[in-house]
């Protein structure tokens, strides 16, 4: 598969290099990978390489090479680099996240919840009082685990009449009075 322009080629896979296999950094995400490949047939094409000895080297397609050979003498090698991500700004800006963290940090009960236990009903409820924002359940989501690095935990139910010296004294002597068996 080419990376580049989509198109399959047997000929090409890429392999990560032995030494990196052993190595202690993380993996380049998919993105990182993509601008790494470019940033390499641009070293390639200030020395003179072909579009199809690039295409080689780096495991792409030749139209890909092609693609950004025109990019490259169209605008340098700053063009083929990586840009930040298009879209919607997000709703809250960085000093609104900061104050719903401190608010959320302070626990549900300090808001008025019975339990001290963070729904996503609650939390968009904290983050309209404290930024006058409203946000629904996936964006609630999304800035839980995306922008404050929360990640999703469930209580641990237990029975009301649960009694650990009961459950000690039948595993100790109940249990082994009716086990069958060594």
């Amino acid at each position: 598969m080419c990376w580049g322009c989509g198109w399959k080629d047997v000929r090409v896979a890429y392999r990560p290099s032995p030494s990196a296999a052993g190595s202690s950094l993380p993996p380049l995400s998919r993105p990182q990978l993509a601008e790494a490949r470019r940033v390499r047939a641009v070293e390639l094409f200030e020395d003179g390489v072909s579009n199809a000895e690039i295409a080689r080297a780096v495991g792409v397609c030749g139209e890909s090479v092609r693609r950004w050979r025109r990019v490259w003498e169209q605008g340098g090698a700053s063009a083929l680099r990586r840009r930040a991500a298009t879209g919607r700004p997000p709703k809250l800006d960085d000093t609104q996240v900061e104050r719903v963290r401190a608010a959320l940090e302070q626990g549900a009960q300090a808001h008025g919840f019975e339990a001290d236990l963070w729904t996503l009903e609650r939390v968009g409820t904290v983050v309209t009082r404290a930024t006058g924002v409203v946000l629904s359940r996936a964006s609630v989501w999304r800035l839980l685990t995306g922008r404050l690095g929360w990640r999703l935990q469930r209580p641990e139910r237990w029975a009301v009449e649960r009694d650990e010296s009961e459950i000690a004294h039948w595993i100790a002597h109940e249990w082994p009075r009716i086990k069958k068996g060594p």
